[in-house]
């Protein structure tokens, strides 16, 4: 069974649960999309965690990108000091290593990308939209495409109809008002299964507070993960 986890953001906590639940739910093999460890209380130790992971397939997202290369990152409140941090944290290398992730990857067939197939920073609306739908789609024309970025579990038809997308929402920090951790799971016969499943947020923002005080950027997401919520 394929476990599929997106947007950690460095949340140990909720890594933890989800691994728990997962492997109580048969899980052998991983995908892992993206956005490990920016942002997050506990950035090293969470990639450290991943890596303890068999049968893993990891790809880029535009966090890994934008650590890599803070030049690429958007310039405001949050990101740049964010970046700064995670940086250090990481050290020089594992930095690098990250940046150098694929971009994709097929697993069983299905597609897997952080935003889009064209995009590490655009990715699909829940609700069908026919001319983004068809932008973002790129080279793919049928089947599932599994992709995160905007932590906002759900799963639709293209606006054509032809492709299945599916976004298994973010373990470490959800933007759909629960704050529990998101992810899915692939069984064996193909069934795609989200799931949510509750960790200790208040201790996780409380840490990020508590690692870097003062810090403004630590603060507004210590309060997107109490109200799981992007605009605070």
């Amino acid at each position: 069974m394929l476990a599929v986890l997106y947007d950690v953001h460095g949340n140990l906590a909720a890594l933890e649960a989800v691994l728990a639940d997962a492997q109580g739910a048969g899980a052998d093999e991983w995908v892992l999309g993206g956005d490990y460890a920016l942002f997050g209380p506990e950035p090293e130790a969470t990639v450290a965690r991943l890596r303890e992971l068999p049968d893993a397939t990891w790809i880029r997202g535009n966090g890994e990108r934008w650590t890599n290369r803070p030049e690429d990152a958007p310039d405001n409140p949050v990101v740049p000091d964010a970046i700064r941090a995670c940086r250090e944290a990481l050290g020089a290398g594992v930095v690098a290593e990250l940046g150098a992730l694929p971009e994709q990857a097929t697993v069983g067939g299905t597609r897997f990308v952080h935003g889009s197939p064209i995009s590490d920073v655009r990715s699909f609306a829940p609700e069908p939209d026919d001319d983004e739908d068809a932008e973002l789609l790129g080279d793919v024309s049928g089947g599932r495409l599994i992709f995160g970025h905007t932590h906002l579990p759900f799963r639709r038809r293209s606006a054509d109809g032809a492709v299945e997308l599916v976004n298994p929402g973010s373990v470490g920090m959800p933007f759909d008002g629960d704050t529990r951790a998101a992810y899915a799971l692939v069984h064996d016969d193909g069934t795609l299964e989200h799931r949510r499943v509750e960790y200790d947020m208040a201790a996780s923002a409380a840490r990020l507070r508590e690692r870097w005080p003062g810090a403004g950027w630590a603060d507004t997401v210590a309060r997107r993960l109490e109200q799981a919520r992007m605009d605070v």
